[in-house]
């Protein structure tokens, strides 16, 4: 029975935070981008690229100059997202390549063709994600937000660590930007049941996915600065935006976000534009372990800054993926 009043107030909790945010996107503006500087001769992989904000982050950052490859699982989708900023932009520096973030081999092929090209890589937006699908799991038997939204990027990155380090500078660091959600607010982590087997319930399973990138986050960051390697990780806040992501909520709940989208979310546009700021900022250049909500530096939950939970996640988190610890 308590089990099932934990997901019930998960629940509520989520819905609690999100008409808190809301509130906020009612009476603020959203952030505006400032003149970014120009970043030719950097190459990004952005996941979840194809379209809404990752669509919106590969074509700002194709604008500025970078080569960036969009990391997607849906081809026939990634080639038209490529063919729309090429003609658009009249830029060739953006390309598709497979990846499905669900299977862990997938990952490891990606990476494996991606070091192949030798290129240099200066920025990684993991970006891409679900919300809220019914109970599901990877290729791999993982719960499929936390396998998809959190484990898959957690390889990713760090199978590109090393690309990453040789990349940055002192002066010039690599980046890689995370984006996590205000749902990690409501959400719990509980490392005994990872894959919410006791009491699965999609709003907390999303809420501890981006709670789990929250804490990778910032645990990379500062092994990062313990190491002084030339790298800088920061987490980005999106707020809510009209995107696919929504078309998991229930048939109550999308029926009362219709007739506020255009008055309360963000555009996929604005919702890109604090990661767009924190993967080419000049101002942000050295600066790392950051959460970012609307272009600021904001204070996340109290739980994310959890040193002990932190170091106890990663080290679970390579056994699941099968990672040697450094």
């Amino acid at each position: 029975m308590w089990r099932f009043l934990l997901c019930i107030l998960g629940f509520i909790r989520l819905y609690l935070d999100g008409v808190k945010v809301l509130l906020y996107q009612l009476f603020n503006k959203s952030f505006i981008l400032p003149d970014l500087p120009k970043q030719n001769g950097k190459v990004a992989i952005v996941t979840g690229g194809t379209r809404g904000m990752g669509y919106e982050i590969s074509r700002h950052l194709v604008s500025l100059g970078m080569h960036v490859v969009i990391a997607g699982n849906e081809e026939e989708e990634g080639l038209a997202a490529v063919k729309k900023i090429q003609n658009e932009l009249n830029q060739v520096k953006v390309e598709f390549m497979f990846m499905d973030l669900a299977s862990l081999t997938s990952v490891r092929q990606f990476v494996q063709r991606f070091k192949a090209r030798g290129l240099p890589l200066h920025v990684l937006v993991n970006n891409a994600g679900i919300m809220l699908v019914p109970e599901r799991s990877t290729v791999d038997g993982f719960e499929l937000h936390f396998g998809l939204n959190y484990l898959g990027h957690f390889l990713l990155t760090n199978l590109l660590l090393d690309v990453l380090k040789t990349s940055g500078k002192p002066e010039k660091c690599s980046r890689i930007v995370i984006m996590s959600s205000a749902t990690h607010y409501g959400g719990r982590l509980s490392l005994d049941d990872l894959q919410g087997r006791m009491c699965y319930s999609a709003h907390g399973a999303y809420a501890q996915s981006k709670l789990a990138l929250l804490l990778f986050s910032y645990h990379l960051q500062d092994q990062m600065w313990a190491r002084g390697d030339s790298v800088m990780v920061n987490a980005v806040d999106p707020g809510m935006v009209d995107t696919a992501l929504y078309d998991n909520l229930c048939s109550p709940a999308q029926l009362a976000k219709k007739p506020f989208v255009k008055l309360l979310f963000r555009t996929p546009a604005e919702g890109a534009s604090t990661a767009i700021y924190a993967a080419a900022a000049s101002e942000l250049e050295g600066i790392g372990g950051l959460y970012l909500y609307n272009g600021c530096k904001t204070e996340s939950s109290a739980i994310s800054y959890d040193e002990r939970l932190q170091t106890r996640l990663w080290k679970e988190s390579c056994a699941l993926v099968g990672l040697q610890q450094a």
